[in-house]
């Protein structure tokens, strides 16, 4: 509870409170998750576009379908395939991704050059190091270092990519 959701000593619930108040949550949150959206917007860009033109571009597509279609015949659900499960996977990494990049935005501007440089390191070395303890196998075409260094880049970028203000 904030002093924003106290007023003559009562609580107010967030649709009781004035339009003020309101836009103030917003300015505050509003550049943490766009620094979100534009971290997992990197991170995406950079392994749709380079995989394109690269055999051995990092293939996280590839090993994020792998996981959705795990995890819902984990719980008895059939799990899409071809596009359908591509576009999935691509919805489900903007996601997860757009909240984990806003992360970098939630203690303020101060310091968050190395907030972001850490969780995107964080990230990028869990993309080369957890796939295969976790059963999802290699990347398509993988060639070391040359896959898993371009992995961490990509995190990395994400991590870097600040909007917030």
């Amino acid at each position: 509870m904030t002093e924003d959701d106290i007023q003559g000593g009562a609580v107010l619930r967030p649709d009781e409170r004035s339009p003020e108040l309101r836009g103030t949550a917003l300015r505050r949150w509003l550049p943490v998750v766009a620094g979100g959206v534009a971290g997992a917007v990197t991170v995406t860009l950079l392994n749709e576009g380079v995989r394109r033109v690269t055999p051995h571009a990092p293939r996280m597509d590839v090993i994020g379908e792998r996981a959705l279609s795990e995890a819902l015949e984990a719980v008895g659900v059939n799990p899409p395939r071809g596009d359908s499960l591509y576009r999935w996977t691509l919805l489900g990494d903007l996601a997860s991704n757009t909240l984990y990049y806003a992360l970098v935005g939630v203690g303020g501007p101060r310091n968050a050059w190395g907030r972001g440089g850490a969780l995107g390191l964080a990230a990028g070395l869990g993309a080369v190091l957890l796939p295969r303890p976790l059963g999802l196998g290699r990347q398509p075409g993988e060639r070391a270092p040359l896959t898993q260094l371009l992995t961490v880049g990509w995190y990395l970028a994400g991590g870097l990519n600040l909007p917030t203000g």
